[in-house]
């Protein structure tokens, strides 16, 4: 026979973890959750809501337990098996995530998260033409989805085919004209085509949308700072990669770009302080290496100099190819 529980105070913990979770303090969250199944074992919903933040907190391995522990009681929880999926999709255990929602597809084969978590797992696994396929049946299914669409079209955009890629990215702004995304990818699209002024146009629009509602957003600011840099820009390119850096200082990317503009501006020590967090953001991303060797190999700095050009050889050589 299950104890008697406080609902009151179970859900109230839980609404605080929801509340916490919007404003992505995932610790936080996974407190709040972990506490209102403590005071209420039997709300077993919760297992999925800490099961996301867990994920959210890069906490893979707790997240599936909590969502296996979910699952022992009901096996075929579309629901459950779908935060699964995800987890592992986070994770980047592709084949498992594969796996998962092909499990969800035979429960229901019309489920579109389902289909779209299969399609990024094989995506991101390198099986572009079945990720293809798996994102045209779910746009099939729902043609105003707007993710399948982005996701679609991204697909084709890292394939180099570009003209698929932006009628899908101007299909996205029929269904939602504020979409960001939208028009920054197809500012990549457009750079890509060397239609340098369509890009331009298409990244200050997504700049517009994101300056002040989507502080989060760097994508743009650091895509126009690398068509900046092309061009020759130097100090907007400097500005733009700096802006990118203050909205995501976890990229390594935003930090590379402005280091790469301060080079550009005769700044090297500046750089350096940029390429060096750079390489600790992400130890396995090249040009930062070659940049500062170059910068070390300007400043006399003889043998920092020959240490990040033999890093920049290694890992150039096992370079992966980019997948946004």
């Amino acid at each position: 026979m299950l104890l008697a529980c406080s609902l009151d105070q179970s859900g109230a913990l839980a609404e605080s973890g929801r509340r916490s979770l919007a404003q992505r303090n995932y610790e936080a969250a996974v407190a709040d959750f972990r506490r209102a199944l403590q005071i209420c074992p039997q709300q077993r919903v919760i297992l999925l809501e800490l099961a996301q933040a867990l994920t959210l907190e890069r906490k893979f391995e707790e997240a599936a337990r909590a969502a296996h522990d979910f699952l022992a009681a009901q096996p075929d929880s579309e629901a459950g098996l779908l935060v699964l999926a995800n987890v592992h999709l986070m994770a980047q255990r592709f084949e498992e995530c594969r796996k998962v929602a092909d499990r969800i597809l035979t429960i229901n084969e019309k489920n579109i998260t389902a289909l779209k978590l299969k399609a990024n797992a094989l995506y991101l696994a390198g099986q572009d033409e079945e990720a293809v396929q798996t994102f045209l049946t779910a746009v099939a299914l729902d043609p105003k989805d707007q993710d399948a669409i982005y996701s679609l079209a991204r697909v084709y955009y890292q394939q180099n085919r570009f003209e698929p890629a932006m009628a899908l990215f101007k299909r996205l702004l029929q269904l939602d004209p504020q979409s960001y995304k939208a028009y920054d990818n197809l500012g990549l699209c457009y750079e890509a085509l060397n239609k340098d002024d369509d890009a331009i146009r298409h990244y200050l629009k997504a700049l517009d949308l994101v300056h002040k509602d989507h502080r989060d957003y760097d994508w743009p600011y650091a895509n126009l700072a690398n068509l900046m840099l092309k061009r020759g820009e130097d100090e907007k390119a400097f500005q733009l990669a700096a802006e990118a850096a203050e909205r995501n200082p976890s990229s390594a990317r935003n930090f590379y770009l402005t280091g790469k503009a301060l080079v550009r501006l005769q700044k090297p020590e500046a750089a350096v302080k940029w390429l060096q967090r750079s390489t600790e953001l992400d130890p396995s991303y090249p040009e930062p290496h070659y940049l500062l060797g170059q910068v070390y190999g300007k400043l006399g700095r003889k043998e920092e100099a020959q240490r990040e050009l033999a890093i920049f050889q290694q890992l150039n050589a096992n370079k992966p190819s980019g997948r946004r």
